[in-house]
Order: C-alpha cells, then sequence, then structure tokens
C-alpha cells in the first residue's frame, strides 16, 4: 500500500514568520540529544523526507527555500559529470559555526541530495565539508548511478 500525499508549494514559505533562535534551540540541542548517536544520519534522512514534501522544480526553487529557511544562501560554483559542488554561506552560516554548541549540515545535505534527486530525477547523495575559517559549508552532491 503506498501513501499518496499532496506536495506543498514552496510560497507556503512566506508564511512562516519566526526568528531562529527556537529552531537553534531543538536542532542543535533538544534533538541531538533526543536522537543520541544516531543524530546524524537520522537527520541527514529527515532533510530528505522534508524535500519530499515540498514542490521544487528547478534549482532556483531550492536556492529560495535555503534563503527562507534561515539557512543561508546556496550557490551552485561547480557541475561535473557526476556531482555537483555547492556553497552555503551567509551571516547565519557563520553565526553557527562560531556558535558555543555543536552545529552540523546533516539537515541541509539530506534535503540537497533529495532535492537534485528531484529535480535531476538522478539517484544522488550528499557530503559536506565545513571550512570555519571563511565560514562556509560545502556540499558536494554525487550522482551513484
Amino acid at each position: 500500500m503506498s501513501k499518496k500525499h499532496t506536495l506543498l508549494p514552496i510560497s507556503m514559505l512566506d508564511e512562516l514568520h519566526t526568528t531562529g533562535s527556537g529552531y537553534d534551540v531543538l536542532r542543535y540541542i533538544s534533538l541531538p540529544e533526543l536522537l543520541g548517536t544516531q543524530s546524524d544520519p537520522l537527520l541527514y534522512f529527515m532533510g530528505r523526507n522534508l524535500a519530499r514534501k515540498l514542490e521544487i522544480k528547478a534549482m532556483e526553487d531550492l536556492y529560495f527555500i535555503y534563503e527562507k529557511l534561515g539557512w543561508g544562501q546556496l550557490e551552485l560554483v561547480k557541475e561535473k559529470k557526476k556531482e555537483l559542488v555547492f556553497h552555503l554561506m551567509a551571516d547565519s552560516v557563520a553565526e553557527r559555526l562560531q556558535a558555543s554548541f555543536h552545529t552540523e549540515f546533516r539537515l541541509e545535505a539530506g534535503f540537497l541530495a533529495e532535492a537534485v534527486h528531484m529535480i535531476k530525477e538522478i539517484d544522488c547523495e550528499c557530503t559536506e565539508e565545513i571550512n570555519k575559517k571563511i565560514h562556509q559549508v560545502e556540499f558536494t552532491v554525487i550522482f551513484t548511478i
């Protein structure tokens, strides 16, 4: 039995009007404690699942969503035959990287992997590399077919 669900238009993100601090407390303090040692893989799959719920048709939709969710400015910087490289930068990213608590970008990586899969119709996975010096996260989406 398959579950059929309605995709949410990304325009509904305009209805969100909260500050990021509540999100950060849940994301970086409560969720890792709740999820324990499985936090990283579970956040990755939460990101993939979230992307499946939104109507993502083009890269521009992806950039809009990252910006609207307060994740930062996502930019495609390199396109190869079997991978895409994105940079994520913004004041919010710099602040997260300078926080006194552990921050990670697994949710964003999972979201990016699934969104690229939806746009390009190619199976893929995503890794991230954090560069604290320049306050940037580099995501590499690798096509797995």
